[in-house]
């Protein structure tokens, strides 16, 4: 027979669970994907958000601007040469009398081409060449890589003569001449953490189930390395944009009437005493342009990284 406290002491043991209690155990938050929790902790990122914002405006506006002005990128005005800005030209004229607010944004628009098709260029060669690469390694790996450092002792701007020379200046021969030396970072960068995922399981798994290397590499390795990649592709967009805002403004890149922001610079660079409007327009887009890209380049690295996660 129970005494009165070994009575007390079971039903306390044994006291039923209230609804109040298992409410308490449910989970609250959602389950997120890789992707899903990078975007979370993007937008968190205050400055990566403004540069995503700064950069989406500057491609809307170079899409829409050239169709819906009132002028055409290269119709001439003598009458009207050198105006200041104003109501009719938000940023005056130059020695032609052409609207610089149409021009800085085809100009716009070129330059984004420029970089944009160079950077895929860049990452088709350079994803697939460090890729195979570091998944044969050995020889194989030896070759490849003193093939890169071949092609990287090649002087750039060596290359981007020579192809003028013989194909004539424009947009083509800048994305050619960018893209005979620009993958090889990336494929350095996809080779090293190649090497690291090709020692993982899932990898070891794909090999037993018989998967041929290609499959490997595009199934297996690439999706896994593609946070990397992207926040390189970031940085690669840039520098392309800024070499062939170089080139234009040495005189060898993209030839008037065609505007880029780099013969802008060029031609606002000769009057900026008498016109300075002719060089501050396009000065603060193309650095708006490259700080963007650098402030969702730096957000995009902490946000894919996971060792950022909390």
């Amino acid at each position: 027979m129970q005494t009165p406290n070994e009575s007390t002491e079971t039903n306390y043991k044994f006291a039923p669970v209230s609804n109040k209690s298992l409410t308490g155990e449910v989970i609250v938050r959602p389950s997120l994907n890789y992707w899903q929790d990078a975007w979370r902790r993007l937008k968190k990122n205050r400055l990566a958000m403004a540069g995503l914002i700064i950069l989406v405006t500057l491609i809307v506006l170079s899409i829409i601007v050239p169709f819906v002005s009132s002028y055409d990128y290269q119709t001439q005005n003598l009458k009207l040469k050198n105006a200041v800005p104003s109501s009719s030209h938000f940023f005056g004229t130059d020695d032609f009398g052409r609207d610089v607010w149409t021009r800085v944004w085809w100009g716009t628009r070129i330059s984004l081409f420029i970089g944009i098709t160079a950077a895929l260029i860049d990452l088709v060669v350079g994803v697939i060449y460090g890729g195979i690469s570091a998944y044969y390694g050995g020889k194989v790996d030896e070759v490849m890589q003193r093939s890169i450092e071949i092609v990287y002792a090649i002087p750039f701007l060596l290359i981007a003569i020579l192809l003028i020379m013989v194909i004539g200046s424009g947009v083509s021969s800048i994305i050619i001449a960018y893209s005979i030396t620009g993958w090889v970072p990336m494929a350095r960068l996809v080779r090293g953490q190649m090497l690291t995922l090709k020692e993982q399981e899932f990898v070891l798994a794909s090999r037993t189930l018989g998967a041929s290397p290609m499959r490997i590499i595009m199934r297996s390795l690439i999706p896994n390395a593609l946070g990397i990649i992207i926040v390189q592709i970031t940085f690669v967009v840039p520098s392309a944009i800024f070499t062939e805002a170089f080139l234009s403004f040495i005189g060898l890149g993209v030839k008037p009437p065609l505007a880029s922001l780099g013969n802008l610079l060029s031609d606002g660079a000769n009057y900026i005493r008498l016109y300075p409007h002719r060089l501050i327009f396009p000065t603060i887009v193309f650095s708006l342009i490259l700080l963007s890209f650098n402030l969702l380049g730096d957000g995009l690295r902490d946000a894919l990284d996971p060792k950022m996660r909390k």
